[in-house]
């Protein structure tokens, strides 16, 4: 039988067509893109109800309208990362990007916060690490888990560097003045970095050796039994992670934490993925792509499980939120490598942008489904708890062997030549 993915053998390492600066522009821009235009919603949207009388299943809506948006945006955005790379993509997005977030500073009615929030849908699509573990697929090849370790290392810090810095601003200026200022950091930052940083030539991509069905397209993948399976898994554990993401703070705040050390917990969940990022080489080399994906899902739900039940003192939750934020930071690598890992680079941009849609829905309605599970069941602890039976119902599904699937040891699952080739399956 043949694989579908072997470790890169098949794979040319383009290092000759690499922009030297590629690596240290994505981890600054994914920095500073996540750190503005997601991070500092949940430390600034309390302000944003209070100032505006906007209610907080409105204003999580609106959020959840970006991340909804983004979703959608991604498969045709992975389609032209595919063709054309992520110069014009990333910049053009990162223009975006500034536009979003000065228009959510400026919206004076929730018609316009919403209509702002969409465009940074958008925006996020095209400059948070899809693009940038596209780019770096692409260009890495073969050693592409160095180069994408060390990129989501870089934007694990956007909460840990942008969390206690919104506050600080919040602190000594109203939520508009925070985000105008944050807008203008978010282009001095990324509009530049994008533009000069990825210009190089966009290397043709990979063949490798594939049966004839699967390397007739992506579409032929994207309806695999096994596709769905991971895809539908990964929506799952997105929708907790993301509502544990969003609810710490307001979870950490009703065990009587303040609203600073709040936003520190969460900063340093934040330092949590980068430390748990430097542990997935590791992890990758000792398991297969099935069983890591069990591992680390059923880990993200213990976590979740026990910032729910433990109830302090403050700095064991800190500890508990960190903990959270290593197992996340491994999620984040175990989704960028998981297209490559079973079905290789071709598509990468294509099969990622679809692998990621349900996992982005799922992300996008976590804020506004968080704040009415937490009133449902009474607050915040309670909500933690159900979202640790999501996680575990995940990693049932990421467990559930793959008809038409064999083993190939640590590289995982691959598809027999039979079932590969039935566009059936």
């Amino acid at each position: 039988m043949t694989n579908l993915h072997t470790s890169g053998a098949a794979e040319p390492d383009h290092r000759s067509s690499r922009p030297r600066a590629v690596l240290p522009a994505l981890c600054a821009t994914q920095i500073t893109s996540w750190g503005i235009v997601y991070y500092a919603f949940p430390v600034l949207n309390a302000r944003i109800t209070a100032d505006t009388g906007w209610s907080t299943t409105a204003t999580t809506g609106a959020f959840s309208l970006a991340l909804l948006v983004s979703a959608a945006s991604g498969i045709p955005i992975g389609r032209a990362l595919d063709r054309r790379g992520p110069h014009k993509v990333m910049t053009y997005g990162s223009v975006l990007a500034v536009t979003a977030v000065a228009a959510i500073a400026f919206a004076p009615n929730l018609a316009v916060f919403y209509a702002a929030w969409l465009l940074a849908g958008i925006a996020m699509a095209a400059t948070f690490y899809q693009p940038a573990f596209a780019a770096v697929t692409r260009w890495w090849g073969p050693r592409r888990v160095h180069a994408l370790t060390v990129v989501t290392l870089a934007g694990g810090l956007a909460s840990t560097v942008f969390a206690p810095i919104t506050a600080t601003l919040a602190d000594h200026f109203n939520w508009r003045t925070t985000y105008v200022i944050l807008a203008a950091l978010l282009a001095l930052i990324t509009v530049p970095a994008h533009a000069l940083a990825l210009r190089a030539p966009w290397p043709a991509a990979p063949e490798h050796p594939a049966p004839s069905g699967t390397a007739h397209g992506q579409d032929t993948v994207a309806r695999t039994r096994p596709f769905l399976l991971l895809s539908a898994a990964f929506a799952l554990s997105g929708f907790a992670v993301y509502a544990v993401v969003i609810g710490l703070v307001p979870l950490l705040t009703e065990r009587g934490a303040g609203a600073t050390t709040a936003a520190w917990a969460l900063g340093l969940g934040g330092a949590g993925q980068t430390l748990g990022r430097t542990l997935y080489a590791g992890l990758a080399r000792r398991t297969s792509a099935a069983t890591r994906t069990v591992l680390l899902i059923t880990a993200g739900g213990a976590t979740t499980l026990a910032l729910g039940l433990v109830p302090g003192p403050i700095p064991l939750l800190v500890v508990l939120a960190i903990a959270a934020g290593m197992v996340r930071g491994n999620l984040t690598l175990l989704q960028a490598t998981a297209v490559t890992d079973r079905w290789g680079a071709t598509h990468y941009g294509t099969l990622s942008g679809l692998l990621a849609a349900p996992a982005t829905v799922a992300a996008a309605l976590a804020p506004w489904a968080g704040a009415n599970l937490a009133q449902t069941f009474g607050g915040y602890p309670h909500m933690f708890i159900a979202l640790s039976v999501a996680s575990l119902a995940a990693a049932a599904l990421a467990a559930i062997p793959s008809e038409g699937m064999v083993r190939v040891g640590r590289a995982g699952w691959r598809t027999s030549r039979r079932r590969a080739s039935d566009p059936r399956t």
